[in-house]
C-alpha cells in the first residue's frame, strides 16, 4: 500500500487482495531514476550516457534515460520501430528536424525515421525518457547501414558497466519484464 490516506476521499476503500494473475512479473518502481546515482548510467556515447529502466528481451524492447551533462552526440541511425520520448530536462533535437525538445516536450519517431541526435549546452543537463523497440541501425554520413544495437547489445553493456563498477552485472537483471 502507498503512504497511509490524509483524508482523502478514497481513504476508506481496501486494496484488491489479489493483484497480480498467478503468472504476472512483479511490478517494476524505480525511486527517482531520473536523480540517479552515477553508477547506473552507462555510455552510449562518447557524450551520452543511458539509465536503463526496464528491458523486455523477448520484445527487444527497452526504456532509459539518456544523460548528456554538456554538448552531446549520439551518432547518426535510423529506427525501424517507433520510438517514444519525454524530455524531463536539458535541451536536445535531431540535426534534421526544424525543432528542440526542451523540459516537458514530447516526440513521437515513427518508423523509417533516421537522425543524428544532438544534446545543447543548458543551465540543466539533458535528461529524455525514452521507450525504444530496437534495434537502432547505425549509419555512415551518407545514410549507409554500419552496424546496429538491440536490447541485446544494451544489456551487455549496462552488464558490463555494473560489474566494473561494483554494482554486479546481474544488476541488469532485475528490470527485465
Amino acid at each position: 500500500m502507498p503512504e497511509a490516506a490524509s483524508g482523502e476521499f478514497w481513504s476508506d476503500i481496501k486494496p484488491i487482495e489479489v493483484n497480480f494473475k498467478p503468472d504476472a512479473l512483479p511490478a517494476l518502481f524505480l525511486r527517482d531514476p531520473a536523480g540517479y546515482d552515477e553508477r547506473y548510467a552507462f555510455p552510449i556515447s562518447e557524450t551520452v550516457s543511458a539509465i536503463p529502466l526496464w528491458i523486455s528481451l523477448d520484445r527487444n524492447m527497452w526504456s532509459n534515460i539518456l544523460i548528456a551533462r554538456s554538448a552531446g552526440l549520439v551518432n547518426r541511425h535510423y529506427h525501424p520501430h517507433p520510438v517514444f520520448a519525454y524530455t524531463i530536462s536539458g535541451k536536445w533535437g535531431y540535426l534534421e528536424h526544424d525543432w528542440t525538445a526542451q523540459k516537458g516536450d514530447f516526440v513521437y519517431e515513427p518508423p523509417g525515421s533516421s537522425h543524428t541526435l544532438v544534446c545543447y549546452e543548458a543551465e540543466e543537463p539533458m535528461r529524455t525518457l525514452f521507450i525504444l523497440t530496437g534495434p537502432l541501425i547505425w549509419l555512415d554520413e551518407d545514410g549507409r547501414t554500419i552496424g546496429h544495437y538491440d536490447v541485446h547489445d544494451f544489456v551487455s553493456d549496462a552488464r558490463a558497466h555494473y560489474e566494473a563498477n561494483g554494482l554486479g552485472a546481474s544488476h541488469v537483471e532485475s528490470l527485465f519484464r
